[in-house]
């Protein structure tokens, strides 16, 4: 029923006549930066989205165009391709023929894109709006008079569409990207009943979005980087249009900054968790200039459930949270609508990081892939955890997670500057009545980092189950099996040594990917319990070279 009364508003919206204005009222500035090869890419006729590239080329006398239509892409590759993201790309590269590219490609997404049933999504029209208003200068603003009243007719399709549609359906940052919409095309159109309906919705919003911590509800630290960009943008427009923003905004993106600072290592990028890939340090470091972020990173975020753990220059950050809900997606466009979209089945998963080396790691994402990879990635032998019976610790589904952990229980202690941490999941209980139990203790120093992972059946049999704990290592790290291999020793980039020992498991070091932003080729280190074992312990320390103190 909600559905059917959105899609009734966005008809009725479309009946009501309304003045398409020559070129917006207000001039907008994109924030953010490009990154000039994709550019590059593009005018090639390549479009890169999270490390997935497919063509994306206006039509020719002689070709039909490419990168609009179903089968010319994965899902989420296209609904990039339809928000119009990638003009800050070729705004980046900054030459004429960048800049013919892009007004090609948009004279043909008006030609053949604009009546996909994804370019009407209201996620997806909010991003090609604040695209459009971000690069005017760049995309329209010397264009023929024709190509910009084209371009300003779609906007004020797609505003009052979208305005209709609010409050969003999707439970995910999507629908903050449709009120960042809204409020940029009443901005741009110079609608005041557009720009109060948007502010009222704007609170209940926030609170859906960001949870008292400051997390974002998607628990993915890409997508809270992004929502942190949004409520800067939110902000920026309602300041430059002189209006009055809920004091809640202020005091959410405060909080959203500091939940970033917690997702970072030590090289600046943030932490592989939930289709996260490595952005770059100096994007994170603008979020947080144009933020005005103050103080220390937290050390967990207790709403959100991550935890920090620090000692000296090592840097440990494990996901201690169930996974967000999910919900179907959205008929018309498939397009998820769950907060779990990018959600992977890596509870209880952690990361390691020693000054600005990292050590241990998750294999990273590639949610705009097709299945194969993405699936993969998204598995829990993918991350840096238990996998039982080669099975995941949620059913991975195209819109998000099918069985997932319910119940995940923390117990947190600190003590002399030491850390104790114990995580426990029923993410196994359906199909094996298990529960993963882990235990870690990092030293003061934090030259050692312990561990204790278990498996606690009923009656405590395990006998007929295999299971295995494995650390993927950054493709920086070397490493190579010692002590008969019985231990792992490995070497940082840095040129420090750290040794992995584990008792009750054998030993092995195997191939392993890493998809922080291109895909590598790296390491990981597997224990495999031996027969009826409970409890599998082991350790990372620091190898003191001679003459070390």
């Amino acid at each position: 029923m909600p559905d059917l009364l959105r899609n009734a508003r966005r008809w009725l919206s479309q009946l009501k006549p309304m003045r398409v204005p020559d070129a917006p009222a207000r001039a907008f500035k994109d924030l953010w930066p490009g990154e000039a090869a994709r550019g590059q890419w593009l005018v090639g006729g390549e479009l890169e989205v999270a490390g997935t590239r497919h063509n994306l080329l206006p039509a020719t006398p002689d070709l039909a165009s490419l990168g609009w239509a179903p089968a010319d892409g994965p899902l989420l590759w296209r609904a990039a391709a339809h928000g119009f993201s990638w003009l800050r790309d070729l705004r980046a590269l900054g030459t004429d023929e960048a800049r013919v590219r892009a007004r090609d490609l948009a004279h043909d997404w008006l030609e053949h894109g604009a009546g996909q049933d994804l370019a009407q999504a209201p996620e997806v029209a909010g991003a090609r709006i604040s695209a459009w208003l971000g690069h005017w200068d760049f995309l329209a603003a010397t264009a023929d008079d024709g190509f910009k009243r084209a371009l300003m007719a779609r906007l004020v399709q797609d505003g009052r569409a979208i305005l209709a549609a609010l409050p969003a359906e999707a439970e995910h940052r999507g629908a903050l990207v449709s009120l960042k919409a809204a409020i940029a095309a009443a901005v741009a159109l110079d609608e005041g009943g557009w720009l109060n309906r948007a502010l009222r919705l704007l609170p209940a919003e926030l609170e859906r979005q960001f949870n008292p911590d400051g997390g974002h509800v998607e628990r993915s630290p890409g997508q809270h980087l992004r929502a942190c960009q949004d409520l800067i943008e939110i902000r920026n427009l309602l300041h430059g249009a002189g209006a009055n923003a809920p004091p809640a905004l202020a005091l959410v993106l405060e909080r959203a900054c500091q939940a970033l600072r917690f997702y970072r290592h030590q090289d600046g990028s943030l932490a592989l968790f939930n289709g996260t890939r490595e952005d770059s340090a100096a994007l994170v470091d603008l979020v947080l200039h144009h933020g005005q972020a103050r103080g220390r990173a937290p050390m967990l975020l207790q709403d959100t459930g991550f935890h920090r753990m620090q000692g000296s220059r090592t840097l440990v950050i494990v996901d201690c949270g169930a996974p967000p809900p999910g919900r179907a997606p959205d008929p018309g466009t498939l397009l998820p609508r769950g907060a779990d979209r990018y959600a992977h089945a890596g509870t209880a998963s952690f990361e390691l990081s020693v000054g600005r080396d990292r050590l241990i790691v998750n294999c990273g994402a590639a949610p705009a892939s097709d299945g194969s990879w993405k699936d993969a990635l998204r598995s829990t032998a993918a991350h840096s955890t238990v996998t039982l019976a080669d099975t995941s610790s949620a059913e991975l589904r195209e819109e998000g997670l099918g069985r997932r952990p319910e119940r995940v229980e923390v117990d947190r202690q600190e003590q002399d500057h030491a850390h104790w941490l114990e995580v426990a999941h029923d993410g196994y209980r359906r199909p094996f009545q298990a529960i993963h139990r882990r235990k870690l203790y990092l030293a003061e120093g934090g030259d050692d980092l312990r561990g204790e992972d278990s498996i606690e059946l009923p009656g405590g049999e395990t006998e007929s189950l295999s299971w295995i704990v494995s650390f993927h290592l950054h493709p920086g790290v070397t490493a190579s099996l010692v002590e008969d291999d019985q231990a792992v020793l490995m070497r940082l980039p840095s040129g420090h040594g750290w040794k992995l020992r584990a008792r009750d498991a054998t030993v092995a070091l195997e191939e392993s990917v890493y998809f922080g932003a291109e895909m590598r080729r790296s390491q990981q280190v597997v224990l495999t319990a031996e027969p009826d074992v409970e409890c599998v312990r082991w350790g990372i320390s620091r190898v003191v070279a001679q003459g070390e103190g």
